[in-house]
């Protein structure tokens, strides 16, 4: 394992930052920078699976990543992401719950995911408009309202309606969605946990490719 990696699974903050700054400084590829962290990443939701590490320490690595993106993607060369699955995520209409959909849209760039990131309350119509747009074959919706659960339905049907659901993995996510939620919404998987949704997302890049 690299330092670098080793410092991020640790959530040594200032550590990672001098690290990946040394690094750039002293020319290193971008990507393989990037590589270290995500590896990190990793690191840490094996930690969280093993339950040595909890949600507090998951957020903390989600921003320790982040602040370490910001210094890597000005130099990461235009397409050296092209062959990534691109993914929608939003938290949906009537829901400005962030927490768990931002660890989640972190954990996805960890694991090497280009995310388009709505943020909250967002329209169905929102998420029609930017499948439209980026051509993602996987949109991730979140909630934590039982009303959200409706407004994951109409989302899905406006998703149909616009003659792309036979062309887009739908996963539903929050602390209350379950199995029944999945089917009332109609979407393809459920989860109420980040990493597994890194997971189903993975699973699902593998069969839209």
């Amino acid at each position: 394992m690299s330092e670098l990696a080793e410092a991020l699974a640790g959530l040594e903050e200032d550590k990672v930052a001098k690290l990946v700054q040394q690094k750039l400084d002293s020319g290193d590829d971008p990507m393989a920078i990037l590589n270290d962290c995500r590896r990190g990443m990793d690191i840490v939701g094996e930690r969280y699976k093993a339950g040595d590490y909890f949600l507090s320490e998951l957020i903390v690595s989600g921003e320790i990543f982040k602040d370490s993106m910001k210094l890597i993607e000005p130099l990461l060369k235009t397409g050296a992401n092209a062959s990534a699955t691109k993914i929608v995520l939003g938290t949906v209409k009537g829901d400005i719950h962030n927490i768990g959909k931002d660890i989640v849209a972190v954990l996805l760039k960890g694991a090497g995911f280009e995310v388009y990131d709505l943020g909250i309350d967002v329209k169905p119509a929102a998420f029609v408009d930017k499948l439209k747009e980026t051509g993602a074959p996987i949109l991730g919706m979140s909630g934590l309202l039982t009303p959200s659960f409706d407004s994951m339905k109409e989302t899905i049907e406006a998703v149909k309606e616009a003659g792309l659901r036979d062309k887009v993995k739908i996963v539903i996510g929050g602390g209350v969605v379950t199995e029944l939620v999945q089917r009332h919404t109609g979407a393809d998987a459920f989860t109420d946990d980040g990493l597994e949704g890194v997971e189903i997302c993975k699973q699902f890049a593998k069969e839209v490719k």
